[in-house]
């Protein structure tokens, strides 16, 4: 009897657990027909019933390429399927792109909700009020006095890091520069924002592992259920390696808090030394005198450190390669530095100003190859494109940073590298939203002058030092992770400039 009742239990919990997953798969499939109806308007490239667009992208270098090439066929945007039941309107023009970074709307709920376990619901991820209070009161932390004394710290971080590549300079093989530039602008960002002179190896293994498990998660639709992930080995990986991140992060606050613990005033602490990010992080209070919490306190660390230095990383490297490939611009930039250095070996504030042709340098690799290649929002209410075509609330939309910088209705020979499309009377001839590397609008990058500073300082000292050429049997092969990095790495090879023919 008892083995008769038990095996109705199962049965009847199997026969529960089946209509259940019916009807959620019922209820998936009506949103997949809304969604089908609601971007008719958008056509897109062909998908597969199952797995949508993903299986369109290889991962083998050429995925970018692909989006940009859709582009072609499909003016302005179009719509991309993940999967069977997520779509994207991917958008690639700058005047589809002003509409939706003129607004305030949220990141999406999809990709960026896994990386809230990571960074917590800091200024990358928040949304509506807090969103609002927390970037007003981290705004003082990015005031010209604030980034001034960094650059000095910003150069010493890079020197240490040239310093290591003279055996590089010694040899005819070319070495990946990646991993190099990202831990020394880890070293920078923990120097100049949290005062901190600490080794952080394993905390810069724990974000590039991260950032890697975010994009395996994103890839892999089983992985979009909590649990399924959270039992899977990479569950597992990803939060050890939050384990990591984290005990970093509050070891860098509770020692502040303890060295702050009599001072809660920013000037009588700036009477005694610079004050950085933290400091104004602990201290800042809203017109109500309320601070942020100890959880909001640790959410921004974690963005911060995160996107102060992955991003940077990635935009210095990519820079530093497209320079090696177009040597007669590299000439004129180091002709460049070394005239506004006058026979020093670091960069200081004063100079920023003075390498007008290295930044527009810069600029054009950031355009080639965005640090952040893509972003999305979720959009709250209805919204109306120029051109009179309208999306609903609840509808993802993807913005394709690479795809507008490449986009050949905007940029003439787009895949072309030429700083000279950021003279100032250039530049004046194009929409304010054909170049974005920093988004644009109230969300825009609040430390997109600090990722400058640093981008400077970085190529200006290394231009200065070492003569850089491409290695043409290992070219890069671009991989959209978290931020653009390469396959295969980004290798080239260096001599010193005081031993050039």
């Amino acid at each position: 009897q008892v083995t008769l009742d038990s095996y109705r239990i199962h049965h009847l919990v199997a026969i529960f657990s089946l209509v259940y997953v019916i009807l959620k798969i019922s209820k998936l499939i009506v949103k997949r027909n809304e969604w089908i109806r609601a971007l008719e308007t958008f056509p897109g490239p062909p998908k597969h019933w199952l797995f949508g667009h993903v299986r369109e992208f290889k991962q083998d270098g050429n995925d970018m390429y692909k989006v940009v090439k859709w582009g072609e066929s499909y003016p302005l945007a179009f719509q991309m399927w993940f999967g069977p039941f997520v779509s994207i309107l991917n958008i690639h023009h700058p005047d589809y792109v002003k509409t939706i970074l003129a607004s305030t709307e949220p990141k999406d709920d999809l990709s960026y909700r896994f990386l809230i376990p990571w960074i917590g619901d800091g200024l990358l991820v928040s949304e509506g009020q807090k969103w609002f209070r927390h970037r007003r009161l981290l705004t003082p932390g990015f005031h010209y006095d604030v980034l001034k004394p960094y650059v000095k710290m910003m150069s010493d971080s890079a020197k240490t890091m040239l310093d290591k590549w003279e055996t590089h300079s010694k040899s005819d093989e070319s070495f990946e520069l990646f991993e190099h530039v990202s831990l020394m602008t880890l070293d920078s960002i923990m120097k100049c924002a949290f005062s901190s002179n600490t080794n952080w190896l394993n905390n810069e293994h724990a974000v590039y592992e991260l950032s890697d498990l975010v994009n395996v998660r994103f890839r892999t639709f089983p992985y979009h259920s909590e649990w399924i992930f959270q039992l899977s080995p990479h569950g597992y990986k990803y939060r050890k390696a939050c384990n990591v991140a984290h005990s970093h992060t509050e070891e860098i606050i509770r020692k502040r808090k303890e060295a702050l613990k009599d001072e809660k005033e920013l000037g009588r602490i700036q009477a005694k030394r610079n004050l950085d990010f933290l400091d104004i992080l602990l201290c800042a209070r809203d017109e109500d005198q309320q601070g942020l919490s100890d959880e909001a306190i640790r959410a921004e660390v974690d963005t911060f450190m995160f996107e102060g230095h992955d991003t940077t990383a990635s935009g210095i490297s990519w820079t530093l390669y497209s320079l090696a490939c177009n040597p007669e611009h590299q000439q004129i930039c180091r002709d460049e530095v070394i005239s506004a250095l006058e026979g020093r070996d670091t960069m200081e504030w004063e100079d920023l100003s003075k390498i007008p042709y290295t930044t527009m340098c810069i600029k054009e690799s950031l355009r080639l190859y965005p640090p952040v290649p893509g972003m999305s929002r979720k959009i709250t209410k209805p919204m109306t494109f120029f051109d009179g075509r309208t999306v609903p609330e609840g509808c993802l939309v993807g913005t394709s940073i690479f795809g507008i910088h490449r986009n050949a209705t905007v940029w003439e020979n787009p895949n072309a590298f030429d700083p000279l499309r950021f003279l100032p009377k250039n530049s004046a001839k194009r929409s304010p939203h054909a170049f974005v590397p920093f988004s644009a609008g109230p969300r825009n990058c609040i430390g997109q002058n600090f990722a400058m500073n640093e981008m400077k300082v970085v190529v200006a000292q290394t231009l200065k030092r070492y003569h850089l050429t491409e290695d043409p049997m290992k070219k890069p092969k671009m991989i959209p992770r978290l931020v653009l990095r390469s396959l295969n790495g980004i290798h080239v090879k260096i001599k010193p400039v005081d031993l050039e023919p």
